[in-house]
This record gives structure tokens, C-alpha cells and sequence, in this order.
């Protein structure tokens, strides 16, 4: 005869067993859907025909990564809030760390818009992204797609932005720093435009997308660091589908939305005024006469009021000169047209040979960065 105790004891091994198998159960479907999604997620973003490039770029020794979520989840402490280097239109960037001890930026980035091609040609784009190798532009080591939002694997930059070091800091930026990095700006402008395969028009050039180095070296970011889209078909160009920033939108493109290189040359005049000012591209606060860097520099230099203009503490380090030559070129990178713009090449040789000039002069310029000696801005909060 069974005992009560035993169909007991029985009856609750089936529950048992029958709560594990459906755990069970729900644990394979559960990660089968996971797989589903992130499946569709990376076929979404054009994984598939990444990795098919992936494969004959590799046999050339051509490095690139594709992350997995978890990997860059570990990096990042889960993407903790403590690890956020800074928040913009563009999306979120955090610090990381990658197993091997490499420090990274990671960007979770939007992409512009819904179109369904753009974001299957995401994933070859950031390949082609990848493959540029210039000193003064920020490496991108690798992408993660099998998430509903692209990430973006940098190399780390500590010194902060431009931005930060004109507009931020306490420090007297010294003409020398100023120039070199425009220099250092404009030649890595000019190796996308003439140089990169095939050419790219960064679409978003401003002061905090120049980031620096732990010398003070400019190192160019955040092309394509949102979606990209194929140029216009009469041009061979790759271009970076981003709306841009106030103060630093070429006028034409505003009328024509046609992006151009000359686009980047205009914004980089911006740029210049900036570092010949010290004033922002635009200044809310300030009254209407002075809230557009670009509207009061044309007003003084049409006036003949640029003495005032400039940024006195460098006055005394620099020669008229030498200051008037920067604020030409500056002038010539702002034309309306676009077709009276010089090149960004043409614009990094007349920065060079003003460079040489002025370090010819021992009088005319001081070491520079030894003024920076100390003085660090480690977060990149204006990515």
C-alpha cells in the first residue's frame, strides 16, 4: 500500500520537475528570441554585408572590430552613468575599457532618420570610417550593430575638446597652441577631402569635435559618427547625414542642402575665428550685435574695427602681421559662395607657411605649450 507521504513526496518532485522544465523551456525560448532580435538588429544596420567586407579587408591587414553588446557592457560598468563622458544631439559617449586594457570612447549613437537604406549601409560606411589612418584624426577601432542602437568604438582622447581649452578654461591659450591646431585641423580636413577613398565631408566641424591629445595635438572627431549617406549621384563623395550646429552651418548649404567640402571650409572658419577671439560661435546671452562670432567679425573687418575683435591676450605675442594674415584667411573660408572658398589643402599650406614665418621670428612667438604645462581637461562632455 503507498503511503500518503509518498504520493506527497511524488507529487511534489512532479511540481518540481515540471517548474524546472518550463524554466527550462522559457530560458531557450527566451534566448532564441534574444538571438532573433539581435539577429535582425544586425542584418538591420547592414552586418551582413559589413562582414562580407570585413573578410577581404583583413586579407589587406586592415583591422576592425565588430563588438558584441556584452563586451562593450563590460566596459562600461552596463553603461553606468559614472562612465558618461558627455550627452549631445548625436547620442551618449562613455569611457571604456576593453579587456586587453585599451581605453575607448564608446558612442551609442542615433541614427538621422528612418530611412531604411541608410541604416543597412551603416555598417559598411563605418567600415570605410575605419580605414582612415591620420595622426590628427580620432581612429575608429570598431562598431556594435546587433543592438536596436549603433554603437561606436573610439580611441580615447584625454585632453578634452578645443571647445574646453578656448571657451573652458582659466589658462591663457598661447597664439602657438592656437595656430598648430588649426594647422593640425586643417590637414586632417584636407586628407578627408583629397586623400581618404573614397573622399569624405565631415558635415560637422566645430571646436568641440577637435579634440587634444596629452601634447595638445588636434585629433579630428565625430565623422559619421552619426548615420551616413550615399553623396548625390554626380559626385563620388561619402557624406556624413548630420544636420550640423548653429554658429558653424555654411549659409549655402542652408539654401541648397547640398553638403560640400566648401561646407567644411566655411565651418573651419568659424573655428578660426574662435581661436582668434576667443569668442563662441554663437552666444545666446550676448546682445544681438554679438551673438554671431561670424556676424561681428564681417561687421569689424568691414568697419576696420578687428583690433577690438581679437582676443587682447594674444595681441601682445603676436604680430599685426601675422594676425591679419589669419583673420584673411578666415574671411576667405566665410565667402557666401562656396566657389570663393579656398580648399581645406589650400587653407592647411597657408596656415603651414604662416607657421614658418612666425617661427622664424623668435621674438614673434613663445614655446606656447609650455603655458599649458599642468593644465588639463579630461572629460569630453561637449562630444
Amino acid at each position: 500500500m503507498i503511503s500518503s507521504s509518498s504520493i506527497s513526496t511524488g507529487f511534489s518532485i512532479g511540481v518540481v520537475m515540471l517548474a524546472l522544465g518550463m524554466s527550462c523551456t522559457y530560458a531557450i525560448q527566451e534566448k532564441r528570441r534574444v538571438a532573433v532580435v539581435k539577429t535582425r538588429h544586425f542584418r538591420q544596420h547592414g552586418g551582413q554585408l559589413l562582414f562580407e567586407e570585413m573578410k577581404k579587408s583583413n586579407k589587406q591587414g586592415m583591422s576592425f572590430t565588430l563588438f558584441t553588446k556584452q563586451e562593450l557592457q563590460e566596459a562600461t560598468g552596463n553603461f553606468d552613468e559614472r562612465h558618461v563622458l558627455g550627452k549631445g544631439g548625436n547620442g551618449t559617449v562613455y569611457r571604456g575599457t576593453l579587456q586587453d586594457g585599451t581605453a575607448v570612447a564608446i558612442k551609442r549613437c542615433r541614427i538621422a532618420g528612418e530611412d531604411e537604406r541608410q541604416q543597412r549601409e551603416f555598417g559598411m560606411e563605418t567600415l570605410i570610417l575605419s580605414q582612415i589612418n591620420h595622426k590628427n584624426i580620432v581612429k575608429l577601432y570598431g562598431c556594435c550593430l546587433e543592438v536596436e542602437v549603433p554603437m561606436l568604438v573610439y580611441q580615447f582622447i584625454p585632453n578634452g575638446t578645443l571647445y574646453q581649452l578656448i571657451h573652458g578654461g582659466a589658462a591663457v591659450v598661447p597664439f602657438a597652441v592656437r595656430l598648430r591646431i588649426a594647422h593640425e585641423t586643417a590637414e586632417a580636413l584636407a586628407y578627408l577631402h583629397s586623400m581618404a577613398s573614397p573622399p569624405i565631408i565631415h558635415g560637422d566641424v566645430k571646436s568641440p569635435n577637435i579634440l587634444l591629445d596629452e601634447n595638445y595635438g588636434a585629433k579630428v572627431s565625430d565623422f559619421g559618427a552619426s548615420s551616413l549617406a550615399p553623396a548625390p549621384t554626380d559626385e563620388a563623395h561619402l557624406v556624413t547625414f548630420v544636420q550640423g550646429t548653429c554658429g558653424y552651418l555654411d549659409p549655402e548649404y542652408m539654401q541648397t542642402c547640398r553638403l560640400t567640402e566648401k561646407s567644411d571650409v566655411y565651418s573651419f572658419g568659424v573655428v578660426l575665428l574662435e581661436l582668434l577671439t576667443s569668442r563662441k560661435a554663437l552666444n545666446l546671452a550676448a546682445p544681438d550685435d554679438e551673438k554671431s562670432v561670424v556676424a561681428s567679425f564681417l561687421t569689424a573687418a568691414r568697419d576696420g574695427r578687428l583690433d577690438g575683435l581679437l582676443d587682447a591676450r594674444i595681441k601682445s605675442e603676436v604680430r599685426a602681421e601675422t594676425l591679419e594674415q589669419v583673420a584673411k584667411l578666415a574671411k576667405l573660408c566665410l565667402e557666401m559662395s562656396g566657389e570663393r572658398r579656398p580648399s581645406m589643402r589650400e587653407v592647411a599650406e597657408e596656415l603651414d607657411g604662416i607657421r614658418k614665418a612666425s617661427s622664424q621670428n623668435p621674438c614673434l612667438l613663445g614655446e606656447g605649450e609650455e603655458a599649458l604645462s599642468g593644465y588639463s581637461v579630461v572629460d569630453m562632455c561637449d562630444w
